[in-house]
């Protein structure tokens, strides 16, 4: 399992520990990934994913999983977020369309 964001495709990022003498050692940072159960309303469904605490932020503050992956690029969003996506838009346009 890679350590990435599978709403945000934020993964681990390389650098350096410096210290005080200067010395420098490669250190990895890697992202604050959460196991979450989100609910889809359009599907009415739960879903589990493993995202970045700042992914799950940006997911309330977009008004819940249906906005959040409307609103997000595909090459950002992993295999399974993807097709979530397109399950998603097309149950709406069903729904719009019915209506």
């Amino acid at each position: 399992m890679s350590r990435a964001c599978e709403l945000t495709g934020k993964a681990v990022q390389t650098g350096n520990n410096v210290s005080h003498a200067n010395n420098k050692t490669r250190r990895r940072f890697l992202p604050n990934l959460c196991q979450v159960t989100l609910i889809s309303d359009a599907l009415g469904q739960r879903f589990r994913l493993r995202i970045s605490a700042h992914a799950l932020r940006s997911v309330e503050h977009r008004g819940g999983l249906d906005a959040f992956l409307a609103k997000a690029a595909e090459h950002d969003l992993s295999q399974k977020a993807r097709l979530l996506k397109r399950q998603i838009a097309k149950k709406t346009a069903m729904v719009a369309e019915a209506a």
